[in-house]
Order: C-alpha cells, then structure tokens, then sequence
C-alpha cells in the first residue's frame, strides 16, 4: 500500500458469541484490493487478534451470486495461515449486516468454502461447510513430545479419543482430556509446543473433554500465531468434527455443541454438524460487531 492510498477500513467482530465480550474477536476488511501481504500482516499484528480476514474480488470461475463471492485471506500477528473458520463467521456476518442474509462463497487457499447465513429474531448466525477432511495418525515421539510441552501426563488423556491429527482446511492435533480439572489446567511450554506445531505444520491444537454424547469443551493453544491460546477456533471444530465421525465416537448424522472461551473469560459455542454421505463438516455460530 503506497503512503498516497488510504488505509481501508478495518472491521472488528467477535464470532461465537453475540456479546462482544464473548467468542474470539477477528479483523476484517471488506476490501483489501490496495493492500500487499506485508500490509496485511501489519493490520493483523496491530489488531492483535488471533486472525484478521481481507477480502478481495473472486477468482475467475468461482461460483456464487454476483456481489456475494470472494477470495479471502487470513492473517495472524505473525504470518498467514490456510484457513481460518472464527474469521470466516466473523466476516460472513459482516457481510450480512451490509448485503443481506443469504449464501456467500469463499475461495480460500485450501479450496471453496460456501457461507449461509441466517437471521432469527434480529441475530445473524452464519453456517461455514468445510473442505473434504481427512485424519492421520501421529508418531509416538511427537505426542510425547506434544505432552512434555503442554505438561500432560499421558494418564490424563481419555483413553477413549485417540490422538490423531485432524484436517479440514487446517491442520490440528487432537488430544482428550480425561477430566474437565485438566482441560481447565493450562499452562504449557510455549516455545517447546510451538517448535513442535511448526515441525508438524499445525494451526493449533485442539483440547477437548466431553461433558456428554454431543456436547464438548475445548481449548486452543495457538503458539505459532503469536498468541498464547484462540478463543473459538472454527477451523479446529470442523477438525474435530471429522474427526470424532472417523473414530465412530460420533454417528455420521450428528450436532455437537462445543464450548470454549470460558476459561479466557471469552465464552462462545460452536455448533458442528455431521452429514451421513457428505464427507464435509459444518460449523456454525452467532456473531457481533465489536464496536
């Protein structure tokens, strides 16, 4: 961005959460066609937040109503990442206030990822379906390696949900806490765990524990964006999604509730839903303009 042209207006709006207070906060501009990645890198750094979206006209070929698809970016305060779901919530709500509820397409760097978005009694709630997922296993010396950073004795894990690295636009490492006392005792080797998730190429990794057959808690610490733990990572809960349908700890028809932000004293939900023969994921929540 050249000093003669003016900055573009940077939004700020919380997803999973309609309280401003609540869910993770994301930067977006609706129209970064001026900016460089250096610029974008700089408004996500000054922004602070765990990522910032920009938008800008649709690759040639995507599909979409005319005015309502675009390409997409995202930027944490220390680099791009491939896919982010909070901002794309974020960003699709702040489209809806301007254009209208309605169906909005994205092309992202991991492919097209289509946006519904919805208004029930004044609220706008925006539903996001993932690329195809896809789960791998992880080696027995990153997950010890994984625990040694977190702190985590391996007796702590809930049997149950084996550790597994899980996709669907990013890249997350799952692991399962047997109680909710040690998904609540976060205190890890920020340094460690991220030297890890850059040697594995993860986004975050994705904590849970599972208060009952369809509801969750999470946490995610995010060292590689420069931020010690996201409030309400979408991207992680598509992730989640797959992966809990590819373990069978969930039936291929399913609605998750998964809870997280609360022990940053930002809590937010996030709604993941589960299709039989669709491969994909859908995550879903509220949003609101932080002002």
């Amino acid at each position: 961005m050249t000093t003669n042209t003016p900055r573009p207006e940077v939004l700020r709006y919380t997803a999973f959460s309609s309280d401003p207070a609540g869910g993770n906060p994301a930067g977006v501009v609706l129209d970064a066609t001026a900016l460089d990645d250096s610029d974008m890198l700089a408004i996500a750094a000054d922004l602070g937040y765990s990522e910032s979206a920009f938008l800008t006209a649709p690759p040639e070929g995507l599909s979409g109503q005319e005015g309502r698809a675009y390409s997409i970016r995202y930027f944490s305060p220390k680099a791009e990442v491939p896919f982010c779901g909070h901002a794309t919530v974020a960003t699709a709500v702040a489209l809806a206030e301007r254009i209208g509820p309605g169906q909005l397409v994205f092309a992202t760097r991991v492919g097209t990822v289509p946006v519904e978005v919805t208004e029930v009694a004044g609220t706008l709630r925006a539903t996001l379906t993932s690329v195809e997922p896809h789960i791998e296993e992880i080696a027995d010396a990153d997950l010890a390696e994984a625990l040694a950073a977190l702190d985590w004795p391996a007796a702590d894990l809930d049997p149950a949900f084996l550790p597994r690295i899980a996709f669907a636009g990013a890249r997350h490492l799952v692991l399962a806490a047997a109680t909710r006392a040690r998904l609540a005792d976060l205190a890890y080797d920020f340094a460690r765990l991220e030297a890890l998730m850059h040697r594995l190429d993860l986004t975050t990794v994705q904590l849970v524990w599972r208060e009952s057959a369809a509801v969750f808690h999470v946490r995610d610490p995010f060292p590689v964006g420069g931020v010690v733990e996201d409030p309400a990572t979408g991207a992680a809960a598509a992730a989640f999604g797959a992966y809990a349908r590819d373990l069978g700890l969930v039936s291929e028809d399913a609605v998750l509730t998964l809870h997280q932000g609360a022990d940053l004293g930002r809590p937010g939900e996030l709604t993941v839903t589960l299709r039989a023969g669709d491969p994909r994921v859908r995550v879903s929540g509220v949003g609101a303009r932080i002002s």
